[in-house]
């Protein structure tokens, strides 16, 4: 009796999270309809006419929309390899410093980034890549004419990725030091007596023991290949770099909420989650194949 009890006081503690889940999760998701439709916002989505999939063929009919979607894939892949190689590497060399207080002081530095918002770290970014800013001064010193990085079509996506991993890497460490920590020491006892030397003890020993965490994430990551960051984006773009920097969710904002055109906003929004959840079971198909990883 107690047992069932107990089971009611769990189940309780769950409704305001699944309450909550269903008002902004599910709810919302009827709005989709609006992606067939020719919606206005005075009649209401009962009352809008229906026009079937013109939203989604007048989409791929655009001029921009093949950019928007090469833009989109072009930032989120660079993303994605970036936050694999530059966390694993920053983890690799930590894991080798022996000096405590040093690799504590380090972790709390690079995991700072983390915890500000895009808004704060864009004003950072504007003012470093100014006409008349730190990072011009310094090239002029060299002779090199001041670069407008922010309105360059060339500088602009190596921008996005440099700053997105700058801000992440030391946060996505955590995981592979996690990991290199399960590692049996009993490996690096057996790798020295061999006669093994520092670089060949990481490279038969530290990267093969965290290689299934390396593919899990690899893997799972191609869930978020059509998220390429609107935050940042948003905070950082302008009309000039539209055509290298413009990507789905930014388009989406600015054809919606911008132009007013939600029936077209919505049928974008609709297709690109309908690719993301096909790219997310395809994801976990090779988790589970590649690193034996299984949630249902």
């Amino acid at each position: 009796m107690r047992s069932k009890f107990n089971e009611f006081q769990y189940t309780l503690m769950l409704l305001p999270g699944l309450v909550f889940l269903i008002i902004f999760n599910f709810i919302p998701m009827l709005g989709v309809v609006i992606a067939f439709q020719k919606y206005v916002p005075a009649l209401g989505i009962l009352h809008s006419r229906w026009v079937g999939l013109d939203n989604i063929t007048y989409m791929f009919k655009l001029s921009d929309s093949g950019q928007i979607f090469k833009n989109t894939i072009i930032i989120a892949v660079a993303k994605i390899i970036a936050s694999i190689i530059i966390p694993l590497s920053f983890a690799l060399l930590l894991n080798e410093i022996k000096i405590s207080s040093f690799k504590r002081t380090a972790q709390t530095v690079v995991y700072l980034p983390h915890f500000l918002s895009w808004v704060i770290l864009s004003g950072v970014i504007i003012n470093l890549l100014a006409v008349h800013g730190p990072i011009n001064q310094v090239i002029s010193v060299f002779g090199i004419e001041p670069i407008n990085f922010l309105a360059s079509n060339f500088w602009f996506r190596p921008i996005v990725v440099i700053s997105s991993t700058w801000k992440e890497f030391g946060f996505n460490s955590i995981v592979y030091l996690a990991a290199l920590m399960g590692i049996n020491i009993g490996l690096y006892e057996a790798a020295v007596i061999d006669g093994a030397t520092r670089w060949q003890q990481i490279r038969y020993v530290s990267i093969p023991g965290i290689m299934p965490t390396v593919v899990l994430l690899a893997t799972l990551s191609l869930g978020q290949i059509l998220n390429a960051g609107f935050d940042q984006i948003f905070n950082l773009y302008n009309p000039l770099v539209y055509s290298t920097g413009d990507v789905i969710d930014t388009y989406v904002y600015r054809i919606g909420l911008v132009q007013a055109q939600y029936g077209l906003a919505t049928a974008v929004g609709l297709l690109k989650s309908v690719v993301c959840f096909m790219l997310i079971i395809v994801s976990y198909k090779l988790a589970d194949r590649f690193a034996n990883y299984r949630i249902f």
